[in-house]
């Protein structure tokens, strides 16, 4: 037995473990009612009962023939419940597990804005499992091309997130198609949430020796050091992190240390205050990678002679009350007060 649908533009519901079913029952290729029966599945999804129905039913590969559908709405509201269903992991598993992704890759490129939106939103929940991260990696290329002709500012951050969880895992596939560059124009990007996972993908590319090289022939490092005094902490963060990674090359401490960023570095590692959890715990890492950046240009005799003349600061963060902070400040004091 089905309820009224109080919305004329979704189907009607039976009741406990029929409801599902039954609206996948009307997915059929001649059917009418295929798009209120995806938008009533999208409200029924929110359900973990309903949704682990949807999963453990063997509902999933039914989607895959919508997938490819010509009516563009039918697209676009089967990746809306795709992407309900990525929110919780036994969906991103079952996604994984099924024959899904390869109709889904070929939306990445559909005439829909909003079909590809939500392919993008699918895909950035996917690769929150390692395995997931690990499926996407072949995509990466493609990808990318997607992200140097995006114009629409949610997807652009979309794609940044889900590549930077590709690499890493693997930063190749991005490094082998211009990442670093292209990460590098959206670090001046006006919105504050593309700064931030361009930073993040930046990062993931900085871990790789090779990552480190490029990040320094293609003279990133100055708009990363103006990143240090960005307003959003998160973006601070990650481009600390660059920083940290890539002062382990001499070339990148060349060129810090020409940019003068031991006093910005050092000035990250002063501040202090009260602040909520969240907030406190992304200082917190801000704080452990300007400290291990310092640590890597103290190696370097001009660097050695700057922090010399900040030592107290350094000190003092020795008896912080983190046990992390307070150890990654110990070997910065121990390296910059090092003799031969």
């Amino acid at each position: 037995m089905a309820g009224a649908p109080s919305d004329p533009g979704r189907a009607p519901v039976a009741f406990g473990r029929w409801a599902v079913p039954q609206l996948f029952g009307q997915l059929g290729p001649d059917s009418d009612s295929r798009l209120p029966a995806l938008a009533s599945l999208c409200d029924l999804i929110r359900d973990p009962e309903q949704l682990y129905r949807t999963v453990h039913g063997g509902f999933l590969e039914c989607l895959k023939v919508l997938l490819e559908d010509e009516d563009p709405s039918i697209r676009a509201k089967s990746c809306e419940l795709l992407h309900l269903l990525m929110g919780h992991d036994i969906g991103r598993q079952a996604l994984l597990s099924s024959s899904l992704l390869p109709p889904l890759s070929q939306l990445l490129d559909d005439s829909s804005p909003s079909c590809r939106t939500n392919v993008h939103r699918v895909l950035n929940r996917l690769v929150l499992l390692p395995a997931g991260a690990a499926a996407l990696l072949t995509l990466v290329p493609k990808l990318m091309l997607r992200l140097r002709d995006e114009e629409e500012e949610e997807v652009q951050v979309l794609l940044l997130s889900t590549i930077s969880c590709c690499s890493r895992l693997d930063a190749l596939p991005a490094l082998a198609s211009d990442g670093v560059s292209q990460f590098g124009r959206k670090l001046t990007h006006r919105n504050p949430n593309i700064r931030r996972e361009a930073a993040a993908a930046m990062m993931a590319l900085s871990v790789s020796k090779e990552g480190k090289r490029q990040v320094c022939k293609e003279a990133v490092l100055p708009v990363l050091v103006g990143l240090l005094q960005d307003e959003d902490v998160e973006v601070q963060t990650n481009a600390a992190g660059v920083v940290m990674y890539t002062v382990v090359l001499t070339p990148g401490k060349q060129q810090c240390l020409e940019l003068d960023a031991v006093p910005v570095l050092l000035d990250l590692v002063k501040a202090e205050g009260e602040e909520e959890e969240d907030v406190a715990r992304k200082r917190k890492a801000l704080l452990l990678y300007s400290l291990r950046a310092l640590t890597a240009l103290a190696e370097a005799s001009d660097g050695r002679r700057l922090l010399l003349e900040r030592l107290p600061l350094l000190v003092r963060r020795t008896e912080d009350e983190d046990e992390d902070i307070r150890r990654a400040a110990q070997t910065a004091v121990r390296v910059v007060t090092w003799t031969p």
